[in-house]
């Protein structure tokens, strides 16, 4: 990994034959697909533990839990209203993965799940698609008027399609935003990695050199724990104000 630091984004398999087929395409079972099922099962572990007693004098574990339901609940109604609080299962449950595929990420030998533009497109669409449903749910034909401005009508023939195009591209710029920052964040602490063995390893002045780049890894570690957090704040925050759209038409323009 110190020679190449994109070796740590690449997807393999753990088991050499294929679960299934589908269409004819071998589907196996892989590094990425195993570190997606430790992220599931440890956040929902998590909170299961943490709210067992429900003690009236909470642990640590038990106030790290209500806060992350107090903060994904308050995030939602601040940007939703009280009508997006019936949406607070779907919100918390991605704002949750993401935080924990993030911060799982950060293990050293582990997989960082969403570096991979599969899983973050996916889910950024599991998020449009849900916002598209809602919207057509609540208004009918009527949630076509999101993308009609309030604007003289010449200008119309201009700002709609600009509208739908921008709502189009939102699972693009929602995967991509996530997706980029792991992967730059990652790549950046690989490469110093490899300075500070090839620098350690050369010996003499130049291993006492290879505490530059450790003190840098040190400092892009602690940045990148915060990143992990807001990025998983942002792509929440963002479904909540996609969710605000599809129930609040007027509020949008």
């Amino acid at each position: 990994m110190a020679l190449n630091p994109m070796e740590q984004f690449e997807v393999k398999p753990l088991i050499e034959q294929p679960l299934l087929h589908i269409a004819g395409h071998p589907i196996f079972f892989t590094n990425q697909a195993l570190l997606m099922i430790i992220v599931t099962v440890a956040s929902a572990l998590f909170l299961t533990f943490a709210m067992s007693r429900r003690a009236l004098v909470p642990s640590r574990t038990q106030s790290m839990a209500e806060m992350s339901y107090e903060f994904v609940a308050g995030m939602l109604n601040s940007a939703a209203g009280e009508d997006g609080l019936k949406f607070f299962p779907f919100v918390f449950t991605i704002f949750m993965f993401v935080l924990f595929s993030n911060f799982f990420g950060m293990i050293p030998g582990s997989f960082t799940v969403t570096s991979q533009i599969a899983v973050t497109f996916a889910l950024a669409s599991l998020v449009i698609l849900t916002v598209i449903v809602v919207g057509f749910a609540k208004h009918g034909i009527g949630f076509l008027r999101l993308f009609v401005p309030h604007a003289p009508l010449p200008l119309l023939f201009l700002l709609v399609p600009i509208e739908l195009i921008s709502f189009l591209t939102r699972p693009i710029s929602l995967s991509v935003r996530l997706f980029a920052n792991m992967l730059a964040g990652h790549t950046m602490l690989a490469v110093f990695g490899g300075f500070v063995v090839l620098l350690g390893g050369a010996g003499g002045i130049l291993s006492v050199l290879s505490l530059a780049p450790m003190a840098l890894i040190v400092a892009i570690m602690l940045l990148e724990l915060l990143v992990a957090f807001l990025q998983a704040y942002v792509f929440a925050i963002l479904t909540c104000i996609y969710l605000n759209e599809a129930l609040h038409l007027h509020d949008h323009h």
